[in-house]
This record gives C-alpha cells, structure tokens and sequence, in this order.
C-alpha cells in the first residue's frame, strides 16, 4: 500500500456507512523508492492472537486459481513449516519487527496467527461489474468477520473498481469498530485484463520506467501472482496498522506501512526496475522467493525494519 497525491480525494467519496480511520492502498511500481521518514508506533491496537480471515471471491475464479491463493493463505501459519525460505517465516518478520514491539498487550498475545475461516463466492457478480469503494465496504461486510478479523474482498479480471490501476492495486480500511476493537478489509483485484504492468509486475512489462524483460510467474498466472504480492502487502498493513494508529509512517490520511514502505523490492540488491536477487525454479525458470503449502512457490514484498530504516527480505 502506497502514498499518492489523491489519497485524499479518494476518502471524500467515501460514504457514512463507511468511514474508515485508516484506508491505506498499494500501488506496485518500478520507480517509486521508499522514503527516509521514520515508521513508528503509534500506540494503537494492531491485531493479534488467531486472526480469522474470511474470503469473498467476486467474479469468476478457475478452482486454480482459488487454490492458488488459499494456499498462500494457509502458508502465513503453515505447521509443518516449508522449506526455507518460506511464507511462515515471512509471516513470522511480522511478528518479530512489530507486534513483540507493541504497548498493546490484550490476552498477553505478542505475536499473531492467520486463520482461513470461511470462504464465500460471488460468481454472478450480485453488485454489477463496476464497484464504487462503499461497494466494496459492502461487500466485506457480507462475510459477517468477526472482531479482530479480517475480510478479504478479491475480485476477478474483468471486474472495475474505483480507482484501480490509476491509484491502487489492492487497499485495506475497517468495516465495524467499538471501541479498541473491530474488523478490517482488504480489497485486492487482478489486473491481467486491466494494468498488469501497474498492479503485477514484475512478472508484467512495466508501464513506466526501465523496461526490463518481465520474471517468469511462479505459479503460471500473471494476475493471481500478483494478487499476491498485494494480498500479502495489505495483510501485513491490515495486522500493523488496522485503525489507523498502529506502525506507519507519513500522514495518517495516506500512510506507508510495513510492506508499502518499500514498494517494488523482493529481494537484496533491488533498484528501481530490477526486483533484486531472487530465486529461480530450474523446472519452470520462475522466480520466487518464498515456499509455501502444497509445494507452492511465492513472491513476497520486503518488510520495513523500523529498527534499521531499511526493507527486510528474505533472500
């Protein structure tokens, strides 16, 4: 989830019924490089414990393609862990760069678990093929989350939402909230028909900046990898950051997050149009940096260490 010039136009058009303190959003994008401003803590709750996550699959997704992304999800908390490096220890950065770190010790909880509770599938498209933001507020308040859970909202190729390509890929914000507590979205859409050069690179030819030749997709589909690179961004935001006072830094209108604070690197040695140093599937060519369940080979974002102000990868 990134920064951008009309984040704050952006929250003007959401509706009362959806009136989130934080609505964080990402953007993939070869050239963007992260700031030098510190990310703190600002004292708010994050979400931890056993995080149930509820799944609202809009449009049409092959069996493929679902399996692909709950598998993923799965990873975050996979027992036994994969091989190294995998998505469990990724999960696990979170855990030790922010949560440990937080004043918010409710239950005596310091680290977190994702849990895929239940999964929901809208292939009909009940809401039409264009979505506004309040629709898709609606539509994750339809997996009914519970507090201190998460819904996530993935829509399918062919369907539009406003502002995707032209100012995000994916997005986070709250349903409900009473108190300290409540329940978040994540809204994360496949661009493969619509911006794959925005929203699924590198595994696209950019749209902007050097054009070096795109990586080969770990898993075969373009759009669905690239949805999980910005599932995984905008889970760590949504764990870190769920209400808009948790770890971030910048304006809170437009925060950069854990994995939004350093857009575009995988891996060691990334610079603006090269992911960094990544490992290759000699079957396929593919590249990947994490393992995952059922044999799965993943992209991940790097994670902001606020300890060393620099982004934290896994190869």
């Amino acid at each position: 989830m990134a920064s951008f010039s009309s984040a704050m136009a952006i929250l003007l058009t959401l509706l009362l019924t959806f009136s989130p303190p934080c609505l964080a959003t990402r953007r993939l994008t070869a050239l963007y490089q992260p700031t030098e401003m510190p990310l703190t803590y600002h004292h708010g709750v994050v979400l931890q414990g056993n995080i149930p996550i509820s799944v609202l699959w809009y449009g049409q997704f092959t069996p493929t393609q679902k399996s692909i992304i709950s598998d993923f999800l799965l990873s975050l908390t996979q027992t036994p862990q994969s091989p190294s490096p995998s998505v469990s220890q990724w999960w696990s950065t979170i855990n030790s760069l922010y949560l440990s770190k937080t004043s918010s010790t409710k239950f005596g909880l310091k680290n977190s678990n994702m849990l895929l509770a239940k999964q929901i599938t809208d292939a009909k498209c009940s809401m039409g093929k264009s979505l506004s933001l309040a629709q898709i507020a609606t539509l994750a308040a339809k997996t009914r989350a519970k507090k201190g859970g998460i819904a996530l909202v993935l829509t399918a190729q062919d369907v539009a939402v406003e502002g995707f390509c032209m100012s995000r890929c994916g997005m986070h914000g709250t349903v409900t909230k009473t108190g300290s507590s409540g329940s978040t979205f994540i809204w994360v859409g496949n661009s493969a028909s619509q911006c794959p050069g925005q929203c699924a690179w590198p595994f696209h030819q950019p749209i902007y900046g050097p054009q070096t030749p795109p990586l080969i997709a770990p898993n075969g589909d373009v759009g669905i990898d690239g949805m999980i690179i910005n599932i995984g961004s905008m889970v760590a935001g949504a764990v870190t950051n769920p209400f808009g006072d948790g770890f971030f830094q910048g304006p809170k209108e437009a925060p950069l997050e854990a994995a939004t604070a350093c857009p575009g690197v995988y891996g060691k040695g990334a610079f603006p149009g090269y992911p960094g140093h990544l490992l290759v599937n000699p079957t396929t060519g593919a590249s990947y940096n994490a393992n995952g369940a059922q044999g799965r080979k993943y992209l991940l974002p790097a994670l902001f260490d606020p300890a060393t102000s620099s982004c934290s990868t896994l190869v």
